[in-house]
């Protein structure tokens, strides 16, 4: 039964301390794994650490903001002094800014790539060394269905997503001979807070819903689910795919 659980395993998770990455890291922890947490927040990770350690588990973590290179080396260092290796990067860290691409700026665009594209790029650099060494490394990047199929969420969040997929294909075959598996997931719309302001509008939750097969927004802890599966050696098979995570709406025709 050894493939169906995370026993052992450390793993960084970005933009871990609310949302899909909070879920990720509850997931890891039932499972067995040691977590690594990192946020903008201070005071948001520093509330994780205490969380999980008045239950007796022990959770790394630091805050750093990766739209930032050098923040992003801070990461590194601070995971290299405290582990000195790694088994599983999720690049769950981004975020959008929702524009009609003719009213994005130049600092929006810099922002929203570096946040999202430039971030996930780096860690996976960054963190090679690590999971070539494991032996079973695994990587999943968060995209999204913006990556996929146009939708109403801003033409750079969208560009940022489509290139995180390609990415993940790439760095599957690259790093295929190092044993490192890398996989990413494309949510539709769940509850978050980045998507809470949207969803309140009544137009809006109406049309997700009519796309929508299941007819309900997905729960974080069911894109848990799916993103401890892919790191798992039950799916040692599984590299470059790209996984819908989204009742139904990309298949959804007529």
């Amino acid at each position: 039964m050894n493939k169906w659980n995370l026993n052992n395993k450390k793993a960084l998770v970005t933009g871990s301390t609310k949302g899909i990455g909070k879920a990720i890291v509850d997931e890891f922890i039932s499972l067995g794994a040691e977590v690594f947490i990192v946020s903008r927040n201070q005071k948001e990770v520093e509330n994780i650490i205490k969380e999980y350690a008045i239950k007796g588990i022990t959770v790394e973590g630091i805050s750093a903001d990766l739209s930032k290179k050098e923040e992003r080396l801070k990461l590194f260092n601070f995971v290299k002094e405290k582990w000195g290796a790694l088994d599983i990067l999720v690049n769950n860290a981004g975020t959008n800014i929702r524009k009609k691409t003719i009213d994005f700026t130049d600092g929006d665009y810099d922002f929203l790539l570096s946040t999202n594209l430039g971030s996930t790029f780096d860690m996976c650099r960054l963190f090679y060394p690590f999971l070539k060494k494991s032996e079973q490394g695994n990587i999943v990047n968060i995209a999204s269905v913006a990556g996929l199929t146009s939708l109403r969420t801003g033409s750079i969040y969208a560009m940022t997503k489509a290139a995180i997929i390609q990415l993940t294909k790439n760095l599957s075959v690259e790093w295929a001979g190092d044993n490192i598996r890398v996989n990413a997931v494309a949510p539709w719309f769940f509850k978050t807070t980045l998507n809470k302001v949207i969803l309140e509008r009544e137009d809006f939750y109406n049309d997700v819903m009519a796309r929508t097969p299941m007819k309900r927004l997905g729960q974080v802890e069911e894109l848990a689910n799916l993103v401890a599966f892919l790191v798992m050696p039950a799916s040692s098979y599984i590299t470059g795919q790209c996984i819908s995570i989204d009742g139904g709406f990309t298949v959804y025709g007529f």
